[in-house]
């Protein structure tokens, strides 16, 4: 059985206290819950709470205020961090602060329920070294706040305070060296120099001399000394890009220097001491190559200490329209005339598939900021831009298809019950389509009424009565476990 302890909630949204107070008690926690930062700092003084789980947005101010400070005065207290910014920013202030966990919103409970769990079970575990790094947060390179990139920000904020070898996967154009860059400019070697060399762009015969440098003479136009990739990065972060294309000669000797810390030039003899953080990443099934002895396995071990899996941008399509702004928002700041999306494109934008990812996206936005004659980009900008044999020529937007389906509803409608004065069309139409907005709405929510009530902005009375009316339970529309 997991350990329990003495908890305080703190959330403004009554809701959220409630069901995570009730889930924390049936697993024999004692709970308390507040809604405010003065509430909070009263409840730490007279509850004593083993673990803290504060949201980030409160009525007074911001909940991870304060928290470096209360860590100082209670060493053993885990933090548990909730907020619905769902950023990379977010994330690592939580870490700075010495969050124990970062959890986005929406969150699961069983999500909840563990890290409570683990933060029971670790007791002390807070790094002092992670605390209040001053780490400079504006102008972060990662951009979207789908679950798949709240991973992403998590193990990054993780790895901060740490020189952990880590290789990023992803397909081409997702953003591997934005990360190696975050990572590197947000970590503590961000004033050393950060080194990236792209494996598949450099011919086999040379990889090893940009690695790991040459000396005069070495080979045909050696002409002098020349430091290698590894000695340009003292002190600061080595990206190695495309590692799944490193000739296996190269891996070898990538390896030795990986465990021993030192690099001898090509035509060299005397070793030279590098202290460089290694960040690798491919878009290669690495075990598979292994599989097919075109990758060291020992080599792969020694890089895959920390995993970042980027997804790709058709599977974070919640993230596309922010994306697109991002891109139209950074060319008008290089100079190029400000765009914006039309609904209808922004809704075409996210039905398509992107092979390209975060980059192919990139550079369409680049390319309508300098082409479009229009000030808004509409969807026939967008489909002479976009390879037509992936845009289906009658794709409609959501919206447009909810508007035509109700349009062909009332002609039928009307075409049968003009004679019909009392049809009360509009009845007949909400009551076809209330029903159901009602039922996703409150499914989205795990049946919170509050809110729901808040989502399609009526009150929690007005809500009751609909579902009394259409014969909805609130607590048949929960999300199932």
């Amino acid at each position: 059985m997991s350990a329990t302890g003495a908890i305080l909630v703190v959330d403004d949204d009554p809701a959220i206290c409630v069901v995570v107070g009730e889930a924390l008690r049936r697993q024999g926690h004692k709970v308390k819950t507040a809604s405010s930062i003065k509430e909070r700092g009263a409840l730490l003084e007279s509850f004593a709470p083993d673990v803290l789980i504060t949201d980030v947005m409160l009525p007074d101010g911001d909940g991870l205020d304060g928290v470096a400070e209360i860590l100082e005065r209670s060493p053993d207290l885990s933090v548990i961090v909730l907020s619905a910014q769902n950023t990379l920013n977010t994330a690592i202030r939580a870490t700075e602060k010495g969050a124990f966990e970062y959890l986005p919103k929406p969150f699961d409970l069983n999500e909840l329920a563990r890290a409570v769990g683990d933060a029971l079970g670790a007791g002390k575990a807070h790094d002092s070294d992670g605390a209040d790094m001053g780490l400079p947060h504006d102008g972060l390179p990662l951009v979207g706040r789908s679950p798949a990139m709240q991973e992403v920000y998590r193990t990054i904020a993780r790895v901060l305070s740490n020189d952990l070898s880590i290789l990023v996967l992803g397909e081409s154009g997702t953003g591997k060296e934005l990360v190696a860059e975050a990572i590197h400019s947000l970590g503590q070697r961000r004033t050393k120099p950060f080194i990236a060399i792209n494996m598949a762009a450099i011919p086999r015969e040379l990889i090893e001399a940009e690695l790991f440098g040459y000396e005069k003479g070495a080979f045909t136009g050696a002409h002098a000394r020349t430091a290698g990739k590894f000695e340009q990065a003292q002190g600061g972060t080595l990206f190695l890009d495309e590692i799944g294309d490193m000739p296996m000669e190269a891996q070898t000797r990538l390896l030795r220097v990986l465990q021993s810390g030192e690099v001898t030039t090509v035509g060299g003899s005397k070793p030279v001491r590098v202290n460089v953080r290694i960040i690798a990443a491919t878009n290669k099934d690495l075990p598979t190559l292994i599989d097919e002895n075109r990758f060291r396995q020992d080599l792969y071990y020694r890089l895959n200490v920390v995993p970042i899996s980027l997804p790709a941008l058709r599977e974070r399509r919640e993230d596309v329209i922010m994306l697109a702004r991002h891109f139209l928002d950074r060319a008008a700041l290089e100079g190029l005339p400000r765009k914006a999306l039309s609904d209808d494109a922004a809704q075409l934008l996210m039905a398509y598939h992107w092979p390209g990812n975060v980059r192919e996206l990139q550079n369409l936005m680049q390319r309508l900021a300098v082409l479009s004659r229009e000030n808004v980009i509409a969807a026939d900008m967008l489909r002479n831009s976009l390879p037509l044999d992936t845009v289906p020529a009658d794709y409609a937007a959501p919206a447009d298809q909810l508007g035509q389906a109700v349009r062909e509803w009332a002609k039928r409608q009307l075409g049968v019950g003009l004679g019909q004065p009392n049809r009360a069309l509009h009845d007949d139409l909400l009551a076809l389509v209330e029903p159901i907005l009602l039922q996703e709405t409150l499914a989205s929510v795990d049946g919170n009424q509050i809110r729901a009530a808040g989502l399609l902005g009526i009150n929690r009375n007005t809500l009751r009565k609909k579902l009394t009316d259409y014969g909805l339970d609130p607590l048949q529309l929960r999300v199932a476990d």
